[in-house]
């Protein structure tokens, strides 16, 4: 900081003043303190002009030594002029939410795999830049591609490319989908040994605002009952939860034939390939079993009660078989009392496939059946609604629609055209009632406890979880981009996210003695952490300091909840969020 002083017709002036670089790179200076005019000064120091001069000297070291030895506990003063308006198309509010989310994609080292690409590749844009604000966005704004290049400008640090380039590099992306899933799950292993003993597997779809069928996006059975073409999806997920690898495949393909490629992938590129398969009786045919008994591998899937042979579910469904899950004391769950209404209670029976020999594992919760009954007791009220209307449905495909309940049959009057009347099937209902509470897994691991059996199997809604986040808080559908090409880059995009908040989101859990904080809560906690340019001198935040701010700060390395942060130390946030020093 330095003295200068400034002549008017009736006094000199004397200020500090400081020098700093603009946004344009060039040099300037603003006045940090008025010292007072020479007249005042000589009387208030009793000294002439050159005493002054000195005096203001020392005033401007003084200042400097304070800056210098605390920066952020220094006052800053900032002039603001009450009848100047504001500069046409000056940018004065940023998102910063996305430096925490910077912070787990520096350290999954995402930038050194865009460079290990670019060695492969003939391109000029910065596929880092690109492919780390298309991932900021998808969580904190999800938009179109051309959205996400106006939401990036919003950004502290402001986008080095154009928007085609965006559309440039889906290609690549797409072409490198394998390499950097496998990179991804590599670099995972910063955060800590990944919770790989046990992988998750389930497909699900998304739906394009589009009539006609081309290339992947094929007419099948859509999640959302949408009549849009569909591009399908099977992912991988650990056993904490955190995506592991994902593949597409056609709408109308059978998911069951998606398992297989996607599995070899991850034991010869990934190098996983000890771990116990868990997923549902869908993806469960016989041969997927046969692929997880191989090696070392071991599967844990679930088992339809109501598939099973005559014989067989009756053995299942005996309340005398059971024995309680927590002491392994035999029980007859048709005596159970009030005291056992939270109680877990399980019974094994061998369970013969064409190829394989396995075992069944059938539990049995007091509470389960009590929350189906009730959900039933919904669906058969709704279904005598229908009946009394008396009103032709067509019954949904849906496993819950209420129209499962309704019969119908046709009478005459006196040899009349028949009409249908309609009536509750109290037999389809009590049918149903008879598996309240029931739940069933097979298995190929005969050494391993029943109850860590279902442990595992329980873990499986972290991966509809994961498909909810995607389509839910990501907006993943509906798919807008059309070439095959870009849709696979769309949906790595969509991964990735998935992965860096999972990861993000871990962090904060271990960080804060386990405590989960809602994705709603880390979600919205981001969107709201912006900040004010003020006066060019640095930026003043705008969010409201909370416990899960300060957990966010300690967990990602840096700070941003100070009063006043200065161009500089924004600048050196920046550089810590992508691990610099």
């Amino acid at each position: 900081m330095r003295v200068t002083t400034s002549k008017s017709k009736n006094a000199e002036s004397f200020y500090i003043t400081k020098s700093f670089i603009d946004d344009n790179g060039k040099s300037t200076s603003r006045i940090i303190r008025k010292l007072g005019t020479l007249a005042e000064l000589s009387a208030q120091l009793h000294t002439d002009r050159a005493g002054v001069m000195a005096w203001a000297k020392e005033q401007a070291r003084l200042e400097t030594e304070k800056y210098n030895s605390d920066k952020e506990e220094s006052t800053v003063l900032i002039p603001f002029h009450a009848n100047q308006p504001l500069d046409y198309g000056k940018q004065v509010l940023y998102s910063g939410g996305y430096l925490f989310l910077q912070s787990v994609y520096y350290q999954l080292k995402l930038d050194q795999v865009c460079r290990k690409i670019k060695s492969r590749h003939d391109y000029q844009y910065d596929l880092n830049a690109i492919l780390s604000d298309l991932v900021y966005t998808r969580i904190l704004s999800p938009k179109s591609k051309a959205s996400s290049y106006k939401e990036a400008q919003k950004y502290l640090e402001s986008p080095s490319y154009e928007c085609h380039d965006i559309y440039r590099s889906l290609s690549i992306l797409a072409e490198e989908c394998d390499f950097i899933q496998a990179e991804a799950y590599h670099n995972s292993s910063f955060f800590g040994k990944r919770n790989d003993r046990t992988l998750y597997y389930d497909c699900t779809n998304y739906y394009f605002e589009i009539e006609q069928e081309e290339g992947i996006k094929k007419y099948g059975k859509s999640k959302e009952h949408r009549p849009n073409p569909i591009v399908q999806m099977g992912l991988f997920m650990d056993g904490d939860g955190i995506p592991l690898a994902f593949s597409l495949f056609p709408g109308n393909q059978n998911e069951q034939k998606s398992l297989k490629p996607l599995e070899r992938t991850v034991i010869n590129d990934f190098g996983c390939s000890r771990f116990i398969f868990c997923s549902d009786s869908g993806l469960g045919s016989e041969d997927n079993r046969l692929l997880n008994h191989l090696g070392d591998r071991a599967f844990v899937i679930t088992q339809s009660l109501k598939k099973l042979g005559a014989e067989e579910q009756k053995c299942a469904l005996d309340p005398s078989r059971f024995r309680r899950l927590s002491n392994n004391q035999p029980v007859n769950i048709s005596e159970l009392t009030e005291e056992d209404s939270d109680g877990l209670f399980y019974h094994e029976e061998p369970y013969s496939g064409k190829k394989l020999e396995q075992r069944m594992i059938i539990t049995y919760s007091p509470k389960y059946a009590a929350y189906q009954r009730q959900i039933r007791k919904q669906q058969v009220e709704r279904a005598m609604k229908i009946v009394q209307e008396g009103k032709s449905r067509k019954q949904r495909k849906n496993p819950h629609d209420p129209g499962r309940f309704v019969g119908k049959i046709a009478v005459t009057n006196d040899g009349e055209k028949a009409h249908l009347e309609y009536y509750l099937d109290e037999e389809k209902i009590a049918e149903e009632a008879r598996f309240d509470g029931f739940y069933a897994v097979c298995t190929d691991l005969w050494d391993d406890s029943p109850e860590e059996i279902i442990r595992i199997s329980e873990r499986r809604w972290q991966i509809e979880e994961c498909f909810r986040i995607m389509k839910t808080e990501f907006s993943a559908r509906p798919v807008y981009v059309q070439r095959e090409d870009r849709i696979k880059a769309h949906f790595l995009i969509c991964f990735l996210a998935l992965l860096v908040y999972r990861l993000l989101e871990k962090k904060l859990q271990e960080k804060n003695n386990d405590k989960k904080y809602t994705c709603s809560q880390i979600l919205s906690t981001l969107k709201e952490m912006n900040f004010a340019s003020v006066e060019e001198q640095g930026y003043m935040p705008l969010y409201e300091r909370t416990e899960l701010t300060d957990v966010l700060h300690e967990v990602c390395g840096f700070r941003t909840d100070y009063q006043f942060i200065s161009k500089s130390k924004m600048r050196e946030i920046e550089k810590n969020s992508k691990g610099r020093k």
